[in-house]
């Protein structure tokens, strides 16, 4: 080398014919600047001389013939490797002992390509898919059957129940009636519209009615107190040429006793016992 420095600025022995570094401008010969700023080397310890190739890592520096897999031994230089508890390891190595293989194709997942986790799994972002349109899910909303993964829409297609009703997907809950599903909030009296979930109700003609829009609209009367007759519960009632009664209403229209399994007159619109209608 040719330059104006012509003295070693740590030990001041001439430099002229003599190989030296640069060192914040200053000139060093080669002893003095090893011994000085040589940096030792992780696998060997020895001083990395200032005409050999310093390979730094996070703060940490290797000769370049000692820059290797710390497991199979194969060089490192200008290659991918991967760091494991301050050991470098190639990617093969690393991949057997380290990686997490896909629960999909239970292949590898190598470092530095890109995994999704998901209930303690782990997929390569192309398998990490929607089991019936094969599309991506990525970070998307998913619903999992058995191990399968669904987007909602698919999910919504495959397996969900839609309500009678109003025809849409019932995601959680729903009340059964009539063998269909229905949201809750759709399980209405067809009359008046009021819930009917956990409440008494009556079908007709395969729509449901709470009592009193039933009572109001379907029920027969009784002949007696003129209140409509649902047989609700069991209750007993009476029909009599085109007549009903309550079980308690069914009474003689004189004596009033029960005329529930007995015999009974008539005299125009009243019914009598046997007593009264013969006095």
């Amino acid at each position: 080398m040719t330059t104006s420095h012509t003295d070693c600025h740590y030990c001041l022995q001439s430099l002229r014919g003599r190989k030296y570094a640069l060192r914040e401008e200053n000139a060093y010969c080669v002893t003095c600047y090893d011994s000085l700023f040589a940096n030792p080397c992780e696998e060997c310890k020895q001083p990395i001389e200032c005409d050999s190739k310093d390979l730094a890592y996070k703060g940490r520096h290797w000769h370049e013939g000692c820059f290797k897999c710390a497991k199979c031994s194969r060089s490192l230089v200008e290659k991918p490797f991967a760091a494991k508890d301050e050991l470098l390891l190639c990617t093969e190595c690393y991949s057997d002992e380290y990686s997490s293989k896909c629960f999909h194709c239970q292949k590898t997942i190598m470092p530095g390509s890109r995994k999704m986790e998901f209930k303690g799994s782990s997929w390569h972002e192309s398998c990490f898919v929607c089991q019936y349109c094969r599309q991506p899910l990525g970070t998307k909303p998913l619903i999992t059957k058995g191990n399968e993964n669904y987007c909602v829409p698919c999910f919504e297609k495959q397996f969900a129940h839609h309500c009678y009703s109003c025809k849409k997907v019932i995601t959680s809950g729903g009340v059964t009636y009539d063998d269909q599903p229905w949201h809750k909030e759709c399980f209405v009296c067809a009359g008046c519209k009021t819930q009917l979930s956990g409440q008494r109700f009556i079908s007709k003609d395969e729509y449901p009615y709470c009592v009193d829009c039933f009572s109001k609209l379907y029920a027969k009367k009784c002949a007696t107190c003129k209140k409509p007759i649902t047989a609700l519960g069991g209750a007993k009632f009476i029909s009599f040429e085109e007549r009903q009664w309550h079980g308690e209403c069914f009474n003689c229209a004189k004596c009033s006793v029960s005329l529930v399994g007995q015999g009974f007159l008539t005299r125009q619109d009243d019914v009598l016992c046997h007593e009264c209608g013969s006095a």
